[in-house]
């Protein structure tokens, strides 16, 4: 297999690359899009699963972006529910903590206790999602607590999360 000339040129030639495109340009892009798109927010939502299969950390990002600036209108469902319906089998928990910080930040609230215990029930990995989205809450846990406490072992994030929210209940 040949080398990618990124790979080349950095190794003859001693320079350094940038693959990935930071943060504050993912907000212009993202804001471009959702200004160019205004009058078509249904081909803005259109573009939120095409992004999400790409999966890389700059797709991530963008669906966090526009999911936090769109209606529920706009996107005809729920922001939280469309963001659950993009899941495969296995998703980067510090990702989808990022695009669910970028939802609150939207304005778009943390789903209720019901709502998330019936998420939770649906597969072991949404279990732990919704645990993520509990850690959002500025409240305490209340009902959801067995729901944090019950939910599948996770990576040293989920864990760091579980432990916390756990220890602030006492």
């Amino acid at each position: 297999m040949a080398k990618p000339s990124t790979d080349l040129l950095a190794h003859t030639g001693g320079y350094t690359f940038h693959i990935g495109c930071p943060n504050p340009e993912l907000r212009t892009i993202a804001s471009w899009v959702l200004t160019s798109g205004e009058q078509h927010p249904r081909r803005i939502a259109r573009l939120i699963p095409a992004l999400w299969k790409r999966h890389g950390q700059e797709d991530l990002v963008l669906v966090g972006l526009l999911l936090a600036n769109m209606s529920e209108a706009e996107l005809e469902e729920d922001p939280w529910l469309a963001l659950i319906h993009l899941f495969g089998e296995q998703e980067p928990l510090g990702a989808l903590l990022e695009i669910a910080e970028e939802m609150v930040r939207g304005g778009h609230s943390i789903p209720n206790d019901s709502w998330l215990i019936g998420m939770a029930a649906q597969s072991a990995l949404w279990h732990q999602v919704a645990t993520l989205f509990l850690s959002l809450r500025k409240d305490g846990l209340g009902e959801a607590r067995g729901l944090v406490a019950t939910a599948p072992a996770g990576g040293e994030l989920f864990e760091r999360i579980r432990t916390r929210l756990l220890s602030q209940e006492h």
